[in-house]
C-alpha cells in the first residue's frame, strides 16, 4: 500500500532522497512508525504585533509565541486509519522550551481535492491544503494553501488575514547522517509570524495501526476536507 505522500506526488516521489522517501513512504499497513529526536538551533517569532496570532494558536496546539536556541524536540509520525476510514499520518512535535510546547497535526490524502489535507490542532478545526514538491537537494518541500475552518455545523474558508502561510523544508544531510527541518510561517499583511530550524535523528519502530498512542491522535475528527 502506497503512503499518502506517494499518492499525492506520483512519480515525483521517486526523486526524493532515499532517506526522505523512507520518512514519508510508510502507511498503516507497514506496521512501522518514525520517531525523530534532535535539537532546534533556533525557534523565533515575529514582531510584537504578531503575538496575538501565536497566543491564540496555543489553545489548540497550532502555534506558540516563544524564542529559543538549542531547544530539544521530538517529532512522532504514526500511520493509522481514522474513524472515517481515511489513511492518516500524525505530525506531533514536542519542544522542550519553557513549560513545554507542542504542535498537533494529522494529514490525509483527499480524493475529492486530489491533494494532502493537513488538519491542524487537537480538534481538527483547521483544514489546510498542502502542495508538495522536491527541493534541489532531494528534500520534501511543503507549502500551505487554502484553509478552511470547521466546528459543528459551521464551515467556512478561513481568511489568511487571521492565519499564516507555511513553508516547510525537510531534507537529509549525507555528511552528518541526520535529517534537517526548517519551517517559516508568514502572514501576507503582518509578515513573518514564527519559525524554527534544526536537525534530528530518526528511528523506525515496529507499530501496528492499533498500537498508535492515543495522545498523538486528535481529540475530535472532522469528516469535511
Amino acid at each position: 500500500m502506497r503512503s499518502i505522500y506517494e499518492i499525492a506526488m506520483g512519480t515525483e516521489f521517486q526523486k526524493l532522497h532515499p532517506m526522505i522517501q523512507r520518512r514519508f513512504g510508510f502507511s498503516s499497513k507497514d506496521t512501522t512508525a518514525s520517531i525523530g529526536r534532535g535539537v532546534m538551533e533556533r525557534i523565533w517569532h515575529g514582531a510584537f504585533y504578531t503575538l496575538p496570532f501565536l497566543y491564540v494558536g496555543t489553545w489548540r496546539r497550532i502555534m506558540f509565541p516563544d524564542n529559543g536556541r538549542d531547544v530539544p524536540f521530538t517529532i512522532r509520525n504514526y500511520a493509522y486509519t481514522d474513524s472515517f476510514g481515511r489513511e492518516t499520518v500524525t505530525w506531533t512535535r514536542d519542544f522542550q522550551i519553557g513549560t513545554g510546547r507542542r504542535f498537533d497535526a494529522t494529514m490525509i490524502y483527499s480524493e475529492s481535492r486530489k491533494r494532502i489535507v493537513d488538519y491542524l490542532g487537537t480538534h481538527q478545526h483547521l483544514a489546510v491544503d498542502l502542495e508538495m514538491s522536491v527541493s534541489p537537494q532531494g528534500g520534501m518541500r511543503i507549502r500551505s494553501g487554502e484553509q478552511r475552518f470547521y466546528e459543528g455545523l459551521i464551515g467556512f474558508r478561513f481568511p489568511l488575514f487571521f492565519s499564516g502561510i507555511a513553508d516547510v523544508h525537510e531534507w537529509f544531510d549525507d555528511h552528518s547522517g541526520r535529517f534537517g527541518i526548517e519551517v517559516i510561517v508568514t502572514n501576507p499583511i503582518w509578515g513573518p509570524l514564527f519559525g524554527y530550524r534544526g536537525m534530528f535523528d530518526a528511528e523506525w519502530i515496529e507499530c501496528r495501526a492499533d498500537q498508535v498512542p492515543q495522545d498523538v491522535k486528535p481529540l475530535r475528527e472532522e469528516r469535511r476536507e
